[in-house]
């Protein structure tokens, strides 16, 4: 537990992991848990480029999310429906359903809001999109 009362984060300035995984420029991916110092939420920060698939789905265990759509917009797939979302749309999504975003032709800032982390509670995968 933190001894401090608040915590002030610049998403722009957490590092973006997107670079680490080879998946830069095309997606900008900061997760603010870390330094927010956050033990009972998620948030992160997604920009993605103009026609950008995030190449994987994910699902969890116990973890539902929110996601809201700050700019652009986005094509999100739910297993195997399509959602369009623009500026402003709020979705939450279910932990077990399988979840990815793509841009649509102006690209898309996504702001993500999550539960605690829970040990293995999320699901790669990687053959989500299946045109």
């Amino acid at each position: 537990m933190s001894d401090n009362p608040y915590s002030v984060v610049n998403l722009k300035k957490v590092d973006d992991m997107a670079v680490k995984f080879g998946l830069s420029p095309n997606l900008e991916s900061r997760f603010a848990r870390g330094p927010l110092e956050l033990e009972n939420s998620g948030l992160s920060y997604f920009r993605l480029a103009p026609g950008f698939r995030v190449p994987f789905g994910h699902t969890h265990e116990q973890q539902e999310e929110i996601y809201l759509v700050v700019s652009g917009s986005v094509r999100m797939k739910l297993d195997d429906e399509i959602v369009e979302l623009q500026t402003w749309d709020a979705i939450r999504v279910a932990p077990e359903i399988a979840r990815a975003p793509e841009a649509g032709p102006n690209g898309a800032e996504i702001i993500a809001f999550g539960a605690p982390q829970v040990a293995q509670d999320s699901q790669m995968l990687p053959e989500f999109w299946k045109d």
